[in-house]
């Protein structure tokens, strides 16, 4: 059994004490929610203080971005030591707006994976097809591409901690979501793709989330496909009130 992980993406939103706020008011929802794990990956200037408030609950906390060296003359980036001595586990990697405004690619992308599992932080790796390349039927065409190049020289024994996202890019924050149908297929590929790469036991094993205008009202219905285990979800996880309805929607379905 994989275990359902619901994750929030704050992207650039929320300073230190709108973050607290919202822990304030999202932890004593999961009193009676079990068997899901939660992460939450709200921007830099916030992760000590939330990492402090979040201690000794089941929320895990992650960062957006790192940078895949340990230290060095890289104005503005943050690297894993940096993450995991202040007490990150999970880490953000190639998410398609990083690759669009930030120019990062797909060997940066296996450089920040092979970076994490050595430093022991929990990646979960996104990918996904613009509307172009779905429109022209290259979706499983993307998806092999991305993930060949992002799993490049991992092994099948280090794969267990890895975490792949599929986000349609033509559903992020636009409102439309796959339907259940599409994210099903789109999942069905990826784990293939993972078997061929990694072998069966790994491709059992790694959970593998949709993202996409995730909503209270589509999560359960996604999550009753058994190849999607959970979800990364953007705008709608920055209201604690709609966050702890997906954790609680997305546990019932599961």
């Amino acid at each position: 059994m994989r275990t359902p992980l619901i994750a929030a993406n704050w992207k650039m939103h929320k300073a230190p004490k709108d973050a607290a706020a919202f822990l304030d008011a999202f932890l004593p929802e999961l009193h009676d929610q079990t068997g899901t794990e939660i992460a939450l990956f709200p921007s830099a200037v916030c992760l000590p203080g939330i990492i402090e408030a979040a201690r000794g609950t089941r929320v895990s906390i992650g960062a957006q971005n790192m940078h895949w060296l340990s230290e060095g003359a890289y104005t503005g980036d943050i690297s894993a030591p940096m993450l995991t001595a202040i007490g990150c586990t999970h880490i953000l990697i190639g998410h398609s707006e990083r690759r669009q405004y930030s120019g990062e690619t797909d060997e940066q992308v296996n450089l920040k994976l092979k970076t994490a599992l050595a430093h022991r932080l929990i990646p979960v790796v996104c990918i996904g097809e613009h509307l172009d390349k779905r429109q022209s039927s290259l979706t499983a065409a993307v998806l092999r591409w991305q993930l060949a190049a992002a799993l490049s020289g991992i092994t099948p024994e280090q794969a267990a901690p890895i975490v792949i996202a599929y986000e349609p890019v033509w559903a992020i924050g636009t409102g439309v979501v796959a339907t259940p149908d599409q994210a099903a297929e789109a999942h069905g590929i990826i784990r293939h793709e993972v078997a061929n790469l990694l072998g069966n036991i790994a491709a059992e094993k790694m959970r593998i989330l949709y993202g996409g205008s995730v909503k209270p009202d589509n999560i359960a219905r996604l999550m009753s496909e058994p190849g999607i285990d959970g979800a990364l979800v953007g705008g709608a996880s920055l209201d604690p009130a709609s966050f702890s309805q997906i954790v609680r929607n997305a546990t019932t379905a599961a």
